[in-house]
């Protein structure tokens, strides 16, 4: 079976971009811009996306910019525990779309060596084939970042891109969505 991942098997979780936490990432900025790529991405593709949000009565909700540009049919989650997975309704959703044929994970989100780093093992542990775009997702120190991806590479998750999704999903220049993917990435 192929890694590439799949348009037509993939699910999309956006983890904890909330108001009083992206601020303070390292690269916020930059986090932000690849999740709102790949929920983009999503929505032309019609790639189910789900939204986490970790206390948001302390953490308030998602960014503005990401809640803009959801999916109507994007739903999104309250949760206290780290990994989405430990989160009953989250894990739900998740096995559910996987059941339905997206059983390709693909995570972004923050932070990365908490709340994604969590999410993926225990997902990846679950049996579901995960992704995680090593460019739209972020810690408050460079250094926990990098060691979060590192670690998850170790544990079985494919790191990955925004844009190698994107041109994942695609898979043929010029066919379908290419021209407004295109605008994405550019």
């Amino acid at each position: 079976m192929s890694v590439l991942l799949d348009s037509a098997r993939t699910q999309l979780l956006v983890v904890d971009v909330q108001e009083r936490l992206l601020p303070a990432m390292a690269q916020g900025e930059d986090i932000l811009a690849g999740c709102l790529r790949l929920v983009q991405a999503a929505a032309i593709l019609d790639v189910p996306v789900s939204v986490s949000e970790q206390y948001p009565k302390g953490i308030g909700p998602s960014v503005a910019a990401l809640r803009e540009r959801l999916p109507e049919s994007a739903r999104s989650f309250e949760k206290l525990s780290f990994s989405c997975m430990g989160d009953p309704a989250i894990a739900e959703r998740a096995r559910a779309l996987a059941d339905d044929g997206r059983d390709q994970l693909l995570i972004c989100g923050i932070e990365a060596h908490v709340c994604v780093l969590q999410t993926a093992i225990e997902a990846h542990e679950a049996g579901l084939p995960v992704y995680v775009a090593a460019d739209a997702v972020g810690s408050r120190a460079p250094q926990s970042r990098e060691l979060a991806l590192a670690r998850m590479a170790r544990a079985g998750v494919e790191i990955v891109t925004a844009e190698m999704a994107i041109f994942e999903w695609q898979r043929v220049a010029g066919a379908g969505h290419f021209k407004a993917l295109m605008a994405l990435v550019k």
